[in-house]
């Protein structure tokens, strides 16, 4: 008996959501070896290959040339800020942590739909976009031994890079197609990335090519089962799930580091989740009212096929 779409869909968004946690601890384990911009440029260069690869099967590679230059190399450039910091907050931090700061990026997405995009967001979604950031503020600590550092720091920097390309990506799939924005973004971040990296390049070193293999593995799987799960399955149901993501965080961390956030982290990630599933909450209400416009693609709540950024 076949399954509903709506259940393929949801099966598709928690595989995309778990391939995408195994990747981001190839880059963890990368990270820990080799400089944040390198990282970046082999997170691009090792998923590219699959990528096109998926296009060629579904013969996209037409629609690759019809795009908006100037706005593709932006968010590809967005993009290389925002793994190297995620990188290099990783390779400081537990993963469990890095995912709960990183968590804010749905809210600022919204904050920053405003000035960017003209869209009005109402008082009980300002907020829930006020509570969420003192869920970060509880996490970090900065009065206490908690995550504030410069790798903290650099996680947000890399949620902001997060809200900025997701946003450019409610622009750009006016216009280009989703094979091309996931192309294009590879292709500009090992570019970018791999020159900025180039003088200060550390030789690769044969143990790690298996995992350089897997984390461009597991990004392009992770970018398939997204945009399946998007293709066929409501976005206002599908994006909680994204937040399983925590789980295979602390799975992840315990398994290969052996470590696991404190009682004060499970609190401000806490906050900053109920914050979240509070706004795809309101959007949905807003939305079915028509009283506010959708969130942006490519995002928790979004509803453009397969254009996650990591």
């Amino acid at each position: 008996m076949p399954l509903a779409p709506q259940t393929r869909a949801a099966l598709a968004m928690l595989a995309a959501v778990a391939s995408f946690a195994f990747m981001d601890a190839g880059l963890k384990h990368l990270a820990a070896s080799y400089p944040p911009m390198q990282v970046a440029a082999l997170r691009g260069a090792a998923s590219l290959p699959f990528i096109l690869a998926w296009v060629a099967a579904t013969g996209a590679f037409a629609t690759l040339w019809r795009v908006r230059w100037g706005l593709q190399a932006f968010r590809g450039l967005t993009s290389v800020m925002m793994i190297a910091c995620f990188a290099y907050g990783l390779a400081r931090m537990p993963m469990s942590t890095a995912y709960t700061i990183f968590f804010i990026a749905p809210l600022l997405i919204t904050a920053l739909s405003v000035p960017l995009l003209g869209e009005k967001v109402g008082p009980r979604r300002w907020t829930a976009i006020v509570v969420g950031m003192i869920g970060v503020m509880v996490v970090m600590r900065p009065t206490g031994e908690g995550a504030l550092s410069l790798a903290a720091l650099a996680v947000v920097l890399a949620a902001t890079g997060y809200a900025v390309s997701a946003i450019t990506v409610r622009v750009l799939s006016r216009t280009d197609s989703t094979a091309s924005m996931i192309v294009w973004l590879l292709f500009f971040l090992a570019l970018g990335a791999g020159l900025l990296a180039w003088p200060d390049w550390v030789p690769i070193r044969r143990a790690d090519a298996w995992v350089i293999v897997g984390l461009g593995l597991a990004g392009a799987i992770g970018q398939y089962a997204l945009t399946e799960a998007f293709r066929t399955g409501e976005a206002s149901l599908l994006a909680p799930l994204e937040y399983t993501g925590l789980v295979w965080s602390l799975l992840l961390d315990l398994m290969i580091w052996g470590v696991l956030p404190d009682s004060v982290t499970w609190i401000g990630a806490g906050i900053i989740v109920a914050s979240g599933l509070y706004l795809l909450r309101r959007d949905r209400i807003v939305h079915a009212g028509d009283a506010d416009p959708p969130p942006p693609p490519g995002t928790l709540g979004g509803d453009e096929a397969g254009t996650g950024n990591r």
